[in-house]
């Protein structure tokens, strides 16, 4: 338990992010070892992950890929503060949640909105517009989904932070930098107030695309 987690991925990866929230909010030690832009599609680093994809994390002996599977493994070998709700159904709730995040969130918000219009300027990457535009419905669609399924509560699956929040909070902190997601928040205003509670979290601010570039620096 005291080994330091070594997590592997591109300082400011939204994908990496949520396993250090993971980590902050269970106050277990980390390090980032971080990659260049296009490096986990490089020879070291698909010996790690085959995929070519972040993160990757190294706990003693143990390597792990994929954030759900890493963020439920901090769940179980440091049970508190737990991050699994115990009654069935926001359980449930949690576990679709954490589904939407991978399977529309990404895909239909943080691919082709967020990294256009916050990662690419970043680079100097060219921005396809054309596929900007035709991801803006179906991110209506994400939206207005994880909106009706937050109601009044204060996070995703109840009123304790679950996984579910960790999974989502750092895609929607990117996006909500993009000119596209501001009518969206507005329509949304319950989903909003929740990122402003996530990122208001010691665990989000000790994580941004800033604070992680200057640790990475640093080392």
């Amino acid at each position: 338990m005291t080994a330091p987690f070594i997590v592997y991925g591109i300082p400011g990866s939204p994908y990496v992010r949520k396993v250090l929230l993971g980590l902050e909010e269970k106050n277990l030690p980390w390090r980032l070892a971080a990659l260049g832009f296009g490096e986990h599609k490089q020879p070291a680093h698909l010996a790690r992950h085959p995929f070519g994809r972040m993160p990757v994390v190294d706990h003693g002996e143990t390597r792990l890929y994929e954030a759900q599977a890493i963020l439920r493994y901090l769940d179980r070998i440091a049970p508190t503060p737990a991050l699994t709700p115990t009654d069935p159904v926001q359980e449930a709730r949690m576990n679709q949640i954490c589904g939407i995040v991978d399977w529309y969130v990404i895909h239909d918000i943080s691919s082709p909105i967020s990294f256009a219009r916050v990662v690419a300027p970043k680079f100097g990457l060219p921005v396809d517009e054309a596929r900007v535009q035709a991801a803006i419905p179906r991110a209506e669609i994400c939206m207005g989904e994880l909106s009706r399924l937050l109601g009044s509560q204060i996070f995703l699956a109840g009123d304790a932070l679950s996984l579910a929040d960790l999974m989502l909070a750092p895609h929607l902190d990117v996006f909500v930098a993009t000119d596209e997601a501001q009518p969206m928040f507005a329509r949304h205003p319950n989903l909003r107030a929740w990122l402003g509670r996530m990122q208001a979290r010691p665990s989000m601010q000790a994580t941004t695309w800033e604070r992680v570039t200057a640790l990475a620096q640093a080392a």
